[in-house]
């Protein structure tokens, strides 16, 4: 079955940086496309970032621009958001999210932006 397992989330200080991974398994991960959502308290989940499968197209939040970068690595089957320059509005829950017959959600991983 299809599992999305995301890891690298805890505190940081403003301006400070994490790494987020996503470690994909029970589907063909070369193929889909794979994203990024986040929810923050009190706030419906957005859309962060998604790379398409070849790596040529990627999509990212206004919010996010120019601070944040998803990549993947096919071979591994996972996906990653580099994300510099965080601010305490980055604060949220971080999900790995792929649809391929139906949509699927890794567990969230934890990211708070705070001095």
């Amino acid at each position: 079955q299809v599992q999305l397992v995301e890891s690298g989330g805890g505190l940081v200080q403003p301006g400070g940086s994490l790494r987020l991974s996503c470690a994909a398994s029970g589907f063909t991960f070369s193929v889909y496309t794979m994203s990024w959502y986040r929810q923050a308290p009190g706030k419906g989940r957005e859309l962060v970032a998604s790379m398409n499968p070849t790596r040529a197209n990627t999509d990212y939040a206004d919010s996010v621009k120019g601070r944040f970068t998803i990549s993947r690595d096919n071979a591994k089957n996972t996906v990653y958001l580099q994300m510099n320059s965080l601010k305490p509005e980055d604060t949220a829950v971080y999900y790995c999210y792929v649809r391929t017959y139906l949509p699927y959600w890794g567990q969230g991983t934890q990211v708070t932006v705070s001095s």
